[in-house]
């Protein structure tokens, strides 16, 4: 039978790591692995036999059950974990008859769920962290190559005054390190939290069978039990209330991927602005039959661009589920809780798929500084007017050299003439501005203020 998600409405993400960290395979075995974490973690404190844990932990690494019957079965429970267990259980079972006995001992669907979850977000994430360090490498490149690359700022869609490509790469580059630096917190400083709270959040299980094992210290075990459960799993250690309810560590995470997607997004939507037929000052990396059109011939599409920005417009509104599921009734939700899975995936494999997406695309792309400096010269000089009334204000007056420059202007534009010619034509100005200050102020080139330095300064970091 062909897959059910084949990922032929997501290209972006189709046949990329991330889609396969995400992959309902990968779903099943992470919730595997925190059932043998968990069991490993009450062994390590004699709730569970050593004997019995390392059994579980076998046969979790053995494979995970059929995920399309556990998705059917789920049907009859509304959460994947209770025919996960069943399963699971069995196969614990074939090999050994008195370890089935400690799987799952004490837990509840939610704890299984959630680590799973976050243990998915964790290695997905390192995906990501990986390919944003490499985008951010890529644009630095970029960014020092072309210091001092003079182009055209465009602001309200319109050429403003100028900059450099290498700002702009560097601006890009310094959106991926922010995205990297939330990225990296999540998963280095607490973020991603193991779920443990028992039925409805007092551990009450865990705690009887510690008690039924022997347990002299249960004042402390939930504390223990959290700090082992989190070793074993890799993920962080819980707040001291469990989070079944108290939704925080998800909203984290929809924050976290929509600013990555965002930050991404911004360099793939400036990328296809930029390699405009009209525009033509950078191109996405060739690759033959890429881009290809099914009616024109002559067309290239910016594709890798076209796929990010498609992930960058889809992850916000998917995030914008798990930041409502704040919203959370009592100790467990009755579907606000089951509401968030499919949107965390599509954030998790979305922002994956962008990622490894802009590394091709900013390894590979191609500036034209050729083409820059023939846009710079669309206007003729009225692009640094900003400049030529800067210097004029001292003699004329701001508000003066304001009036003047627009009326000059229009006259330039009006007439096709240089802005320079215009100037040094004007009797108003004579003896002001010499013919040879006038084609010097109105030269874009030497009008790129403190860029060159703020592209060093930007470089610095991520060093």
């Amino acid at each position: 039978m062909t897959p059910h998600d084949t990922g032929l409405l997501s290209p972006v993400r189709a046949g990329t790591p991330a889609e396969e960290a995400t992959s309902d395979t990968a779903w099943v075995q992470a919730m595997l692995d925190a059932e043998a974490a968990l069991a490993r973690a009450q062994a390590r404190l004699g709730s569970v036999p050593a004997e019995a844990a390392a059994v579980i932990t076998e046969t979790a690494a053995a494979g995970p059950p059929d995920a399309r019957a556990l998705a059917l079965a789920s049907r009859e429970t509304a959460n994947p974990v209770v025919g996960l267990v069943a399963a699971f259980t069995a196969a614990v079972a074939e090999r050994d008859a008195a370890a089935a006995e400690y799987v799952h001992r004490g837990s509840t669907s939610q704890d299984v769920f959630d680590t799973g979850a976050l243990l998915v977000a964790a290695r997905t994430l390192r995906l990501v962290r990986d390919d944003l360090r490499l985008v951010a490498d890529a644009l630095g490149r970029l960014a020092a190559a072309h210091r001092d690359t003079p182009a055209a700022a465009r602001t309200l869609a319109l050429q403003a005054v100028p900059t450099t490509f290498g700002l702009r790469a560097a601006g890009w580059r310094q959106l991926v390190l922010d995205a990297e630096e939330r990225v990296g917190r999540l998963l280095d400083d607490g973020g991603l939290p193991v779920a443990l709270g028992g039925a409805a959040g007092t551990l009450a299980g865990y705690l009887e069978y510690a008690r039924l094992a022997g347990e002299p210290d249960l004042g402390s075990y939930p504390e223990r039990l959290a700090a082992l459960f989190a070793e074993e799993t890799g993920l962080a250690r819980p707040a001291a209330v469990p989070w079944h309810a108290l939704r925080s560590p998800m909203a984290d995470l929809a924050a976290v991927l929509s600013l990555t997607a965002g930050a991404l997004g911004k360099f793939a939507l400036d990328v296809q602005n930029l390699t405009r037929t009209e525009v033509g000052e950078v191109a996405e990396p060739a690759v033959a039959g890429r881009g290809s059109s099914s009616a024109m011939p002559h067309k290239r599409n910016p594709v890798l661009a076209t796929m990010i920005r498609t992930a960058a417009l889809q992850v916000p509104a998917f995030a914008l589920v798990l930041t409502q599921q704040l919203l959370a009734e009592d100790e467990r939700s009755a579907g606000t809780w089951h509401a968030e899975w499919l949107p965390l995936r599509e954030c998790l494999r979305l922002v994956g798929g962008a990622a490894r997406t802009a590394v091709e695309l900013a390894e590979g792309l191609e500036a034209r500084p050729a083409r820059m400096r023939v846009n710079l010269g669309l206007t003729g000089g009225q692009m640094v007017s900003e400049r030529v009334s800067a210097v004029l204000a001292p003699r004329l007056g701001k508000a003066g050299a304001k009036r003047l420059l627009t009326e000059l202007v229009a006259e330039a534009a009006r007439m096709g003439r240089p802005l320079a010619d215009v100037l040094s034509a004007d009797p108003r100005l004579a003896g002001i501005l010499t013919p040879e200050e006038c084609a010097e102020l109105c030269d874009p080139e030497r009008y790129v203020g403190g860029a060159g330095a703020m592209v060093d300064a930007a470089l610095t970091r991520g060093d």
